[in-house]
């Protein structure tokens, strides 16, 4: 992926990416609870997404366009592989998933690429 990182941007595509899989509906409520914010944060978040062609809203509800799911998955992949990498050298679970939650978002394509190969074998 090449493009540069938003860290804030990257969380709410992937939060709506992991709401999606567990409820029917997103709201913007839901968002908000995930992360942790405001209402007002949420709103600005998802005029700023809508405007880039992430997402789109049908009245209440919250669905990620065919490129906001691309992008969202990719986040979360590199998410979970660096949370299973880490795991793997030894760190603990909960610390393994909240480096990655910070990581995900810096990490290079070639550094992510070595993780990933490395899991893989």
């Amino acid at each position: 992926m090449n493009v540069k990182y938003n860290q804030s941007e990257q969380d709410y595509l992937e939060s709506i990416l992991n709401l999606s899989k567990t409820q029917t509906v997103v709201h913007r409520i839901d968002v908000a609870k995930k992360l942790n914010v405001s209402q007002a944060a949420v709103n600005k978040a998802m005029k700023h997404l809508s405007e880039k062609g992430y997402i789109y809203e049908d009245g209440k509800h919250l669905y990620l366009t065919e490129s906001g799911k691309k992008y969202a998955e990719e986040v979360y992949e590199k998410h979970c592989i660096i949370r299973d990498f880490l795991h793997k050298l030894g760190v603990s679970p909960a610390r393994a998933e909240e480096d990655a939650c910070h990581m995900e978002h810096i990490v290079s394509d070639e550094t992510f690429a070595a993780m990933k190969t490395y899991l893989n074998k």
